[in-house]
């Protein structure tokens, strides 16, 4: 194999680096033989057509916008080899999710979320929306610091050098009562994720406090979460800060079927009866929608967060691709619980359901795909101006190596649909250079996931212990 020519970029971009890349997607597609000039984290010169100068760093392959990855649970990495012993189904997964849940602390958590954080930058990701909803001590009382669950994202961040889009999720109840409909109250594990009522959740998280690697946002976990008031209350909150709102919807038809016998209506038709449903609103999952559904987002210019290789695992089902695109829907793409680290594989997951629905390829093009992965995916985020290499855009870039046993012999133009995390050689995020010829900054980071794992589970194994020998203690005193 030939070695594509490269030189190690900068560890941060100084005023006047410049970049030489032999191929780079921009706006109008992919072109050729493109300078770029950087200076405090922005792109300050594109000129596509033109020769290296001796000063500039050169990067390898097709150079990409940053990545953005729009739905993530860091603390699901976890899980990722530990579901699949007996089967089960999507709720018994989320009882295994439970038991973890319960027993993260604010420590665990950071190392947890830095290590996952870095496996994303390794696979190209410069931004993630990050679904929080682990908000309070495991007994449901909030720390001392309301938000230091929040805080240990920013320093997870900060470290692994991506951006994150907070979703604080309000997260109010465990479930609609069957029958009635009336929502159950949170248990468990979900003790910690809620705040009581939407005034408490708003008045916590009008606390947080943008910086560069943490901007706060809006989400509400689902309409079995919340009470229809509630979920206009959250709306109005994440419209009066003009931030996103995500919430997920349709990822099981048991959800539709509780909301349909709560409310008369689909989770889509609820958003939209309660004034949550907009153009900063994404619905995450939206694997069973209706026809009128896909109407309904289309009409609101709403986007929607696929997150193909969760829902293939989950046996969740394959979302309408086609018909979203087709109604204009903003598509971006999530890896949601982990299953794979890799949006490049997560885009061609994408395409590739929407084919087996269809029966037919080419349901979105290479173009699109990319677009999906870049400039849409930071709008999801509420970063209009990345996802783009262009002057004034964040310098977020990742080059993707053609030359690998994967790559080699592809169309540059359809890189995106036969590239993988092992193929990025080099990520960098508002201008500061986070991987280098496929290393992270921090190192090895399989070795810091496998510390960060076991922890988690070592913790969630003691507690098991604890309360297997609470409750023997309680039957040999005749309790129940």
């Amino acid at each position: 194999m030939t070695s594509e020519a490269t030189d190690a970029p900068p560890s941060r971009s100084p005023e006047g680096t410049a970049y030489w890349c032999p191929s780079a997607w921009l706006p109008t597609g992919l072109t050729h033989r493109v300078r770029l000039e950087v200076a405090d984290g922005r792109f300050t010169t594109v000129v596509p057509g033109t020769d290296p100068r001796p000063d500039d760093h050169r990067l390898p392959g097709v150079v990409l916008p940053g990545l953005a990855n729009t739905h993530s649970h860091a603390f699901h990495r976890a899980l990722r080899g530990r579901t699949h012993g007996d089967g089960g189904t999507f709720w018994t997964w989320r009882e295994r999710m439970y038991a973890l849940a319960g027993t993260l602390t604010p420590e665990t958590y950071l190392d947890l979320a830095r290590a996952t954080y870095a496996e994303m930058a390794l696979a190209g990701v410069t931004a993630v929306g990050e679904f929080h909803y682990l908000h309070h001590a495991p007994d449901g009382r909030p720390y001392a610091e309301p938000n230091v669950m929040a805080e240990a994202l920013r320093e997870a961040a900060r470290d692994a050098g991506v951006r994150v889009t907070l979703l604080d999720t309000c997260y109010l109840a465990g479930g609609l009562a069957p029958g009635t409909g009336a929502p159950l109250p949170l248990d468990g594990p979900q003790l910690r994720f809620g705040d009581g009522d939407v005034e408490a959740w708003a008045e916590r998280t009008a606390s947080l406090r943008p910086d560069g690697h943490l901007r706060p946002a809006a989400a509400v976990h689902s309409v079995r979460a919340v009470t229809p008031p509630d979920l206009t209350a959250v709306a109005d909150v994440a419209r009066d800060r003009g931030v996103p709102l995500h919430v997920h919807v349709s990822e099981q038809p048991a959800e539709n079927a509780a909301c349909l016998a709560a409310y008369g209506t689909t989770p889509t038709g609820l958003l939209a009866e309660t004034g949550a449903l907009g153009p900063a609103t994404t619905a995450v999952h939206a694997v069973h929608l209706t026809d009128d559904d896909i109407a309904l987002l289309g009409a609101a210019r709403a986007g929607v967060s696929i997150c193909p290789s969760t829902e293939q695992d989950l046996g969740d089902g394959l979302a309408p691709v086609a018909r979203l695109s087709a109604a204009g829907v903003r598509l971006s793409v999530g890896s949601d619980q982990h299953v794979l680290t890799d949006l490049l594989g997560e885009a061609r997951l994408v395409e590739m359901h929407a084919r087996l629905a269809g029966g037919t390829r080419g349901v979105l093009t290479p173009a699109a795909l990319t677009t999906m992965l870049t400039a849409d995916g930071h709008a999801t985020l509420g970063d209009p101006g990345a996802g783009r290499i262009e002057p004034g855009a964040r310098a977020d870039l990742v080059a993707v190596r053609t030359d690998t046993p994967r790559t080699a012999g592809a169309s540059p133009e359809q890189i995106v649909l036969v590239a993988g995390s092992s193929d990025v050689d080099t990520v960098i995020a508002g201008g500061a250079v986070v991987v280098s010829g496929g290393v992270h900054r921090l190192g090895d980071v399989g070795m810091l996931m496998t510390r960060a794992v076991d922890a988690a589970w070592s913790a969630t194994a003691r507690s098991a212990t604890a309360r297997s020998a609470t409750a023997q203690s309680g039957a040999g005193r005749g309790g129940r």
